[in-house]
């Protein structure tokens, strides 16, 4: 446990009703009672844990002229606290000189400055929370929608924490039972000899137990024994596997679907954007080639987060600065999660269409048949020839295909339901690529079995797989990807 004392402000900088000033840490009742008199006049040290208190903060050793402002103090005895410290948080009005001030007092009271996430951070060094729920958090704070919302907190309650402690119970049992095998050769033994035994010899029948904190073995043979670690090497990939599956779409959750408007100059790319967004965004006109950057808007499609771009429209040119554009447009592409490709269905198919449909097929697309208000020269099948994509029929000047381009966002992106949302989300990079050594290593484990190595090869992955899951939960991890977590945190978390 950490053993200074550090304060924060804990609400954002803007102007807002409250304002909160969290401190942390063993003198945090002596550094808040130098500052905090309550209005029964009762020492703030001496009143109950998880009390709420209303007072007024002065100066470090003000006097009544000295007072910055009324606020409740929140008074909360350790462990039970987010830190699992002694904690007082300052309830003041929310203007920022207010919390400013208030700070302040409290820094010159013998707290120092909080370094960004150092809140959390102290929650994970003291053992409330592991690392993944650490992430959760940040994830929490940085959530863009309802679903990335409900799969932080699912992780922030433990979803991660108790399918990892799970697998790893069941490596756990298995590492014990051939590290006991081996200090104990004569009667916990494993080596071949014993598949000569009789079937209904007693000592050849199989007795591991697969819990985390029981274990019974005795000597078994050794086809036995590999046939079980098998059974449980397969159970804890399937796991890992599982959790990976829907890294991408935790990813998509949390940061948003980037998706990336293509086609021809005037097919009606930022009437889309325009459509979608609500507003004027875009300019639109009759002229070619009026979209010479990437614009890009963020909008919620029930519940999904749209990270949209629009970009210049895709043809041959030699102009400069319009080849630079499609040139931004393409790079743009190769980067997106879902590109929508508007075509303009009064216009028959060039060679920029040929270009743009080849460049879609087999990626996350769908096909626009804008300007359906019109007579058009081309067909949905003429369009389904050529590329894999779902095509819909639109009019980005009525809106008409809007409601159905949405369903198939949905479609494409939440298979009609948010279902990974009830599954253990991967939330981090971190976390993926540990889980992906984890599963290596039982990949070895499954090749010695294969091999009929000796039970030392074995322990040997186990063990390795057991610590890459432990390191999801921040088990022997080092001090700077700690660091390098908590910093993307932000003051007062």
């Amino acid at each position: 446990m950490a053993n200074d004392t550090i304060a924060a402000i804990a609400s954002g900088m803007t102007a807002s009703g409250i304002g909160i000033i969290r401190i942390s840490g063993p003198e945090a009742f002596a550094v808040a009672g130098k500052i905090c008199r309550l209005k029964k006049g009762r020492p703030l040290g001496e009143t109950a844990s998880h009390t709420i208190h209303y007072g007024v903060v002065t100066e470090a050793g003000g006097s009544e002229d000295a007072v910055i402002d009324e606020v409740l103090i929140l008074k909360m005895n350790g462990p039970k606290t987010y830190t699992a410290e002694d904690t007082v948080e300052i309830d003041c009005h929310g203007g920022p000189a207010v919390m400013r001030r208030v700070l302040s007092a409290v820094l010159a009271a013998g707290a120092r400055p909080a370094e960004p996430g150092e809140f959390t951070k102290r929650a994970f060094l003291n053992g409330r929370i592991d690392l993944s729920e650490a992430e959760a958090v940040m994830s929490l704070i940085e959530a863009k929608n309802d679903y990335a919302m409900k799969s932080a907190v699912r992780v922030l309650r433990g979803s991660v924490r108790h399918k990892v402690e799970s697998m790893r119970a069941l490596l756990l049992t298995h590492i014990a039972r051939i590290e006991a095998s081996l200090d104990d050769p004569e009667h916990l033994g494993l080596d071949e000899d014993i598949d000569d035994m009789a079937d209904n010899d007693e000592e050849a029948v199989f007795t591991i137990r697969h819990t985390a904190d029981y274990l019974e073995p005795e000597r078994m043979k050794a086809e036995d024994y590999r046939r079980a670690l098998g059974e449980a090497v397969d159970s804890v990939l399937d796991g890992i596997g599982d959790m990976l599956a829907h890294y991408e779409d935790g990813r998509l959750l949390r940061e948003g679907i980037k998706t990336v408007i293509l086609g021809r100059p005037n097919a009606g790319k930022s009437s889309l954007l325009n459509l979608l967004t609500g507003e004027d965004r875009a300019i639109v006109t009759d002229i070619a080639g009026t979209t010479r950057d990437i614009l890009e808007e963020t909008v919620t499609l029930d519940g999904l987060t749209l990270l949209l771009t629009d970009t210049a429209g895709i043809r041959r040119t030699e102009e400069p600065v319009e080849k630079i554009g499609v040139e931004k447009a393409r790079l743009e592409a190769e980067k997106a999660d879902l590109l929508i490709y508007v075509a303009d269905v009064t216009r028959p198919l060039d060679k920029d269409d040929e270009d743009i449909l080849g460049f879609i097929k087999g990626r996350p697309a769908i096909i626009l048949m804008n300007k359906t208000d019109s007579v058009p020269v081309i067909t949905a099948d003429e369009l389904r020839q050529k590329s894999t994509a779902p095509v819909v029929p639109f009019s980005a000047l009525t809106g008409d295909g809007l409601g159905e381009l949405k369903a198939m966002i949905k479609d494409l992106f939440q298979k009609g339901e948010v279902t990974y949302n009830d599954e253990v989300t991967v939330a981090s990079e971190r976390q993926r690529q540990a889980l992906t050594a984890a599963g290596d290593s039982l990949r070895l484990v499954r090749q010695s079995l294969a091999d009929r190595m000796p039970e030392d090869f074995y322990a040997i992955d186990l063990t390795d797989a057991y610590a890459s899951l432990g390191s999801v939960l921040g088990e022997d991890i080092g001090e700077d990807v700690v660091n390098e977590v908590f910093s993307r945190f932000c003051m007062g978390k």
